[in-house]
């Protein structure tokens, strides 16, 4: 079985990740996966995990497809791949126009034709093809890796609905999926199919005070799920009626009701809380629904991230409950 965290983790320097990042195998980490929204950057966490460790799989989830040219791309992902060969799983994905557009100013293409056409370049570019030619988002002119890898990366993408996960099962090595409860899974699986890869972002929050947990779970949920694709993610899924309330506030501009509005179920399903132990169970959950990798956030509650991520780990110790009194 997979397991793998996030970083970085949040408000801990880069710099300061050595420690625990040298010791996660040892836990049960098997792999390490890094996001790129507005802090770091995909590939640099990465970068320096290999240097602290050479047993954990590496991987992105995920790297925008519109915020680097397609050459940009293939060479970052062809340098990592070259430090840990046959460790690095490249995942890459459309984001959102609030991202692409609002952030960077960058044309949003349709996420659809973008992603299909990077994943086909980035296939042909780490196979040390001469790349060059028109795809239907975008034309390439005599395109080579000057070192292409030698063991070239898995690709996985960031898939949501049918239409992307399907794309995912056709092309891809796999799929990356994100705000999903445990029984979501099997809807999710049924389109990808069995035989690839299914990864999937779990927010936990370790903490035994369940309304704190709830509050930050409803802050997060009503800042992403009101993201157009999010929002048809959910309606796929059959949530969106419990989330009309949360919507139409947001949509008024009252933040404040938006985040009352996030139903309790929503929260308890969507956001991983309690022990470490019963996160772990409920983790577990989500692989025996059909999930190959889950991915661990974890979320702030005042207390270490670092020793939160030990907690969370496959062989930390188990408490008992007398040891719990």
């Amino acid at each position: 079985m997979r397991w793998g965290l996030t970083v970085p983790l949040t408000g801990v320097p880069l710099r300061d990740h050595k420690p625990l990042i040298t010791e996660l195998a040892s836990l049960g980490y098997t792999d390490l996966w890094s996001a790129e929204v507005a802090g770091a950057d995909a590939f640099t966490p990465l970068v320096l995990a290999s240097e602290w460790d050479d047993q954990l799989r590496l991987g992105t989830a995920v790297v925008p497809v519109h915020t680097r040219g397609p050459a940009a791309l293939a060479m970052s992902a062809a340098a990592l791949a070259d430090l840990a060969p046959g460790r690095f799983v490249l995942g890459i994905g459309a984001s959102s126009e609030t991202i692409v557009t609002g952030w960077n100013g960058i044309a949003y293409d349709p996420p659809y034709a973008r992603t299909r056409d990077v994943l086909r370049f980035l296939r042909q570019a780490f196979a040390g093809e001469k790349v060059d030619g028109t795809f239907d988002s975008f034309a390439i002119s005599r395109f080579r890796l000057e070192k292409a890898p030698d063991v070239p990366p898995a690709l996985m993408l960031a898939a949501l609905r049918p239409q992307m996960l399907k794309l995912a099962a056709r092309e891809a090595d796999g799929a990356i999926t994100n705000w999903l409860s445990a029984d979501d899974v099997r809807q999710v699986r049924a389109e990808l199919g069995p035989d690839k890869e299914l990864a999937a972002r779990i927010f936990v929050c370790v903490t035994e005070d369940a309304e704190m947990a709830r509050n930050i779970g409803r802050f997060l949920i009503a800042t992403y799920l009101t993201v157009p694709g999010y929002a048809a993610f959910h309606d796929w899924l059959g949530r969106g009626p419990a989330m009309k309330p949360m919507r139409e506030a947001w949509a008024a501009g009252d933040r404040n009701a938006a985040m009352a509005a996030v139903p309790v179920e929503v929260l308890d399903d969507l956001i991983v809380h309690g022990t470490a132990e019963q996160c772990r169970a409920h983790i577990n959950r989500y692989v025996e629904n059909g999930l190959d990798t889950p991915i661990i956030a974890t979320l702030p509650t005042g207390t270490s991230l670092i020793e939160t991520a030990r907690a969370l780990a496959p062989s930390a110790p188990r408490t008992t409950s007398r040891t719990a009194e």
